[in-house]
């Protein structure tokens, strides 16, 4: 167990509530504190610190307008679609029994339909095991994955 001094818990307390990411929340412990966490010492220390980081402000959707049908000379151009908002594509599961060697596994299907393995282990390293050999899926799907995993473990305790 680390454990932070009072002025530091203070500190670690108002990166929090001023919204910090827990990877940023994870370097500043390091960089000014010298004191270098696991992920899964960082969510130990935040509960210690009774503290939730606050979950990022969705998005805020456009409004699309829809033009007014008169008959076959109101279609709109090609220039004129408006794509429709992107949802969810990503889905994440949690194993019921944990791979050897991991504290908690699951899986991952990303926006292509392409699978992979997920596992955290008791040092809080991640690792994912894509189905097919050499896939990479695209950064965005990877940084959706990292926001429904932790949402994931948060509702299995983690």
């Amino acid at each position: 167990m680390i454990s932070l001094t009072t002025e530091q818990q203070t500190q670690a307390r108002l990166w929090i509530a001023d919204g910090m990411k827990l990877s940023d929340f994870q370097k500043r412990i390091e960089t000014d504190f010298k004191i270098v966490m696991t992920y899964m010492e960082v969510r130990f220390l935040l509960d210690d610190l009774k503290v939730t980081p606050k979950d990022p402000e969705p998005p805020k959707e456009a409004v699309v307008a829809t033009p007014p049908v008169a008959g076959p000379e109101s279609a709109l151009s090609p220039d004129e679609v408006i794509p429709a908002p992107r949802t969810s594509t990503v889905s994440v599961t949690v194993d019921a029994v944990t791979r050897p060697g991991a504290m908690v596994s699951g899986r991952v299907v990303f926006s292509d339909s392409k699978g992979a393995a997920w596992m955290l282990d008791q040092y809080g390293r991640s690792r994912l095991i894509a189905d097919e050999k050499n896939y990479r899926p695209s950064p965005a799907d990877l940084a959706e994955f990292q926001v429904l995993l932790e949402q994931e473990l948060a509702k299995h305790g983690f």
